[in-house]
C-alpha cells in the first residue's frame, strides 16, 4: 500500500511540473518603482467603510449566494453619481457606449471591467468609463464579456477579442474606421487588456495607439511577493482572498485550471509569462499597499526589458481600483489628471511622427 501511495504522490508531483513549468520571476523584483508623495486623503476613510460594508453584506455566505452578492454591490458603484455621458446600449457585441458631450466618436476606447472575472458589467464602472470619454474626447465602448462560472474564461477573452475588432471599424452610429484606439481595463479587465494587446500584435490587427491598465492582475500562479505580503494592507481583495495564502500553490494552481479550463501559466490568463516584446505605449496605476502591486511592478519591468514603453505609476495607500471612487477620492482625481497628461503625450508624439513623413 505504502508504495501505491507513493507512486500517485510521485506521479502527481510530476504531473504538476509538467503542467504547471513557471518561469522564476523573481528577478524582475529588482526594479524599484517611485510612490507619490501624497498621502490617503480623508475621503480614504468613507470609501474604506464602503467597502467594509460590502464586505459584511456578503459575511457568511458561501457558493453562489456570496457571488450573487458581490454582483449585486458591484452594481450599485456608480449609482448616485452626476454623469455628463449618454449611455447607450449595444447588442452586437454586448456592451454599452458611453458619449460625453462633445466627443469624437471617431476616437475610441475600449474597456474591459473587472470583478475577479465573475461580477461587474458597464454599469458598475459607469464612474470610470464616463470620466475617460471625457478627458480622452473619445466615444467608450465597455464590452459586456460573458462572466464565470455561467461561461468559460475563454469565453470573456473572446467577446473582448470581437469586441476589439468591432470597434476598429464601428462607432456609437455605425460603420467608420477609428482615428485613435485605446484599450484599458481595471484588475480583471486589466489582465484581459494586457492579454489582448498580446494577441492584437500576433494576429497582425491594427494595434491601439495606447493602453491603460488599473492594478492589473497578470499573473494567476500567485508567485508575486505582494500577493501575501499586502494581504493585511488590501482593504478589497484581503478579505476575500487572504485566505488563500494559507494553500500550498501547486493546489491553487490545479484549482485554477479546473476552474478555468486554462493553465494559471499560459499567457492568456497571465499575460506577464508571456511576449512583452513590439506592444503600444501603456500606463499602469497601482497602490502600493495592495495584493497585485507586483504584478504590475514584474509587467512593467519585464515589457519594459523587451522593448516596449511601459510606465507605472504608484499611488500610496490606496484601495484596489481607487479610481472607480471619483469624485470622492482626491487621489481618483489626480489618476485622471494622469492619465489625461499620458494620453495628450502619446498623441503628440504621434503627430510628430506623421509630420517626419510628410
Amino acid at each position: 500500500m505504502f508504495w501505491i501511495i507513493a507512486t500517485v504522490v510521485l506521479l502527481i508531483i510530476a504531473l504538476t511540473v509538467f503542467l504547471f513549468r513557471t518561469e522564476d520571476l523573481s528577478y524582475l523584483d529588482k526594479e524599484t518603482y517611485p510612490v507619490r508623495e501624497t498621502g490617503p486623503s480623508p475621503e480614504n476613510q468613507r470609501v474604506l467603510e464602503r467597502i467594509r460594508d460590502m464586505g459584511k453584506a456578503g459575511k457568511g455566505l458561501r457558493g453562489k449566494a456570496r457571488l450573487i452578492s458581490m454582483r449585486e454591490h458591484m452594481e450599485t458603484l456608480s449609482d448616485g453619481l452626476d454623469f455628463r455621458s449618454e449611455f447607450r446600449r449595444n447588442t452586437s457585441p454586448d456592451g454599452e457606449w458611453v458619449i460625453a458631450p462633445g466627443a469624437d466618436t471617431r476616437r475610441r476606447i475600449l474597456y474591459i471591467h473587472g470583478g475577479a472575472w465573475a461580477a461587474g458589467s458597464p454599469r458598475s464602472h459607469r464612474a470610470i468609463t464616463d470620466r475617460l470619454s471625457r478627458i480622452a474626447n473619445a466615444a467608450v465602448f465597455a464590452v459586456d464579456y460573458r462572466l464565470m462560472p455561467e461561461h468559460r474564461f475563454m469565453d470573456g477573452v473572446r467577446d473582448c477579442r470581437i469586441a476589439y475588432t468591432w470597434v476598429t471599424e464601428n462607432g456609437p452610429d455605425g460603420m467608420s474606421k477609428a482615428t485613435f484606439i485605446m484599450v484599458a481595463g481595471d484588475s480583471a479587465g486589466g489582465s484581459h487588456t494586457l492579454g489582448l494587446l498580446a494577441w492584437i500584435r500576433d494576429s497582425g490587427l491594427r494595434q491601439a495607439d495606447c493602453a491603460l491598465a488599473f492594478s492589473p492582475s497578470t499573473d494567476l500562479t500567485l508567485t508575486a511577493p505582494s500577493n501575501r505580503n499586502n494581504i493585511e494592507t488590501d482593504a478589497m481583495l484581503g478579505p476575500i482572498f487572504g485566505g488563500l495564502s494559507k494553500i500550498p500553490l501547486p493546489v491553487i494552481w490545479w484549482a485554477t485550471l479546473a476552474a478555468f479550463r486554462i493553465s494559471p501559466t499560459s499567457p492568456v490568463a497571465s499575460p506577464l509569462r508571456g511576449n512583452l516584446a513590439n506592444l503600444p505605449p501603456t500606463l499602469i496605476q497601482a497602490s502600493d499597499s495592495e495584493m497585485l502591486l507586483d504584478n504590475a511592478r514584474r509587467y512593467a519591468t519585464k515589457a519594459k526589458n523587451q522593448g516596449s514603453r511601459v510606465e507605472l505609476h504608484t499611488w500610496p495607500g490606496m484601495v484596489h481600483v481607487w479610481q472607480i471612487f471619483t469624485p470622492t477620492l482626491p487621489a481618483a482625481e489626480e489618476a485622471f489628471a494622469d492619465i489625461e497628461a499620458f494620453i495628450r503625450e502619446i498623441e503628440l508624439g504621434k503627430h510628430k511622427r506623421q509630420d517626419v513623413q510628410t
